[in-house]
This record gives C-alpha cells, sequence and structure tokens, in this order.
C-alpha cells in the first residue's frame, strides 16, 4: 500500500471507529490533542490496522507516534520491512 492508500484507510478508520468527521482529519492532526485518541483508543486503532500490515504489530513501532501522518509512516515502514 502506498502512503496515500494508507491515509485514507486511516481516515475511514478514524471515522468509522470514534466517529471522527472526516474534515477534521488531516495529516498533521494531533491523535491526542485534536482528535481524542487516547490510550485505549489506541489500542483500539492499532488493532483495526493490523490486517493492513499483515503481521503483529509491536507497541515500540507506535511509541513515537503523535499525529495521523506518524500512524501512516510507521505503518509504511512495517509494510515495506515485512516486504524486504
Amino acid at each position: 500500500m502506498t502512503k496515500d492508500q494508507l491515509f485514507t484507510r486511516c481516515v475511514e478508520i478514524l471515522h468509522e471507529t470514534f466517529d471522527i468527521p472526516t474534515e477534521k482529519i488531516k495529516p498533521e492532526s494531533r491523535l491526542f490533542e485534536e482528535l481524542d485518541i487516547d490510550s485505549i483508543d489506541a489500542v483500539d486503532l492499532i488493532v483495526r490496522m493490523k490486517p493492513m500490515v499483515g503481521k503483529r504489530m509491536q507497541p515500540e513501532a507506535f511509541k513515537a507516534v503523535r499525529t495521523v501522518q506518524d500512524v501512516v509512516d510507521a505503518l509504511h515502514k512495517l509494510i515495506h520491512d515485512d516486504a524486504a
């Protein structure tokens, strides 16, 4: 998946799972401060995104995640590392 495809899917998941308006979700949107995603929500988000990666995702891969773009970048890296 490309980063654009990952972003689109992230927007869908955030909207479907947490009822966040899609127009509020931008790459620079901060998960906690702007989208009200807390640590429990973040776990739900990771679980919903697991099928995109196709393998178990380690929490360490998401420790530095603060924005939607950070999520996309972390997922892209996991997918790319798996393909290598």
